[in-house]
């Protein structure tokens, strides 16, 4: 069985409170990507990433012109970072008790003296509260104990999702941190154009490809349990009604995904294993159903075999 310290729990039910600050916080360094750094396709541009480390921008390009910045959230030491290029940083400690607002707004003067004036929306994004993030007053509980139960599991999942990617010989994205939903995501592309779900700013730019979205997220108050998820878009009718593998997989109507939880996950012998079947299964009924070119579809199985 997997080692409870390397599969822990991490539903949002039993950490609502310390989650939704972390997830503030991610929706801070986001903005400043979405800022600074140059537009791709599907909004890829504006994604974070879960480095050894935590959440952490790519490395963008200074708003003085002076180099790159990155800035983190480091979730072994607490802290959120900017660094620059050229060697300086500066680190804000993220303690229990410390408001969004007074990290957003000492993280963003930091940020500013590193690399140049940068101004933000501060208006959360895909959350149930709007309070601007540099006012947040609400959002102060951080318990490390959870933050770091929460980094290793989320850890494991990008692991089994760059695995899943891994072969695929169509254009795909990295494992994306998405600080809106707060997941992690992996979206394998047809190639082909599909017409927007509505005109929202988010969808109409990131669902203009047909693609097949593979991630996992620790639930939110819709959905109070960890899980891995999976979807495609655009869906025909009947996408819902497969029976996908592991048996413990199923669609969830409140969601329209195809959901695995992650207790069911970390109860299995081979954790890794278990949720890269349910990612395989997913992928290859989405693309029986939505028509996609099966030489594509099998080269997420390794057909043709990766280069050795």
């Amino acid at each position: 069985m997997a080692s409870p310290d390397l599969w822990p729990s991490a539903s949002y039910k039993d950490w609502s409170k310390t989650c939704d600050t972390l997830h503030a916080h991610t929706q801070v360094l986001g903005k400043i990507a979405a800022k600074l750094a140059p537009p791709e396709p599907q909004l890829q541009h504006a994604a974070l990433r879960l480095s050894a480390r935590g959440w952490e921008t790519a490395p963008l390009p200074a708003a003085d012109r002076s180099g790159a910045l990155v800035v983190a959230l480091d979730l072994h030491s607490h802290e959120a970072v900017a660094e620059h290029s050229d060697g300086r940083a500066r680190r804000l400690p993220l303690t229990p008790h410390r408001a969004v607002g007074e990290v957003t707004r000492e993280l963003l003067a930091a940020v500013n003296d590193l690399a140049g004036t940068v101004e933000i929306d501060p208006t959360p994004q895909e959350v149930t509260w709007s309070v601007p993030l540099d006012e947040d007053s609400k959002h102060t509980t951080y318990e490390p104990e959870q933050v770091a139960a929460y980094f290793a599991a989320a850890t494991q999942a990008a692991l089994v999702l760059a695995a899943f990617r891994a072969p695929y010989r169509g254009r795909s994205s990295p494992v994306n941190a998405w600080w809106g939903s707060f997941d992690l995501a992996v979206s394998l592309f047809s190639g082909l154009p599909a017409e927007p779900p509505s005109d929202d700013f988010i969808m109409r730019n990131a669902g203009d490809v047909q693609q097949v979205e593979v991630g996992w997220w620790p639930g939110d108050g819709r959905y109070g349990k960890a899980a891995f998820f999976a979807y495609a878009h655009p869906a025909p009718d009947g996408f819902s009604e497969a029976t996908l593998d592991p048996e413990a997989a199923r669609w969830d109507d409140g969601l329209g995904e195809y959901v695995l939880d992650w207790d069911e996950v970390r109860g299995a012998p081979d954790p890794h294993g278990f949720a890269l079947e349910f990612a395989r299964s997913a992928f290859q009924h989405a693309c029986l159903v939505c028509g996609w070119d099966e030489t594509l579809a099998a080269s997420a199985e390794g057909a043709p075999p990766p280069v050795v």
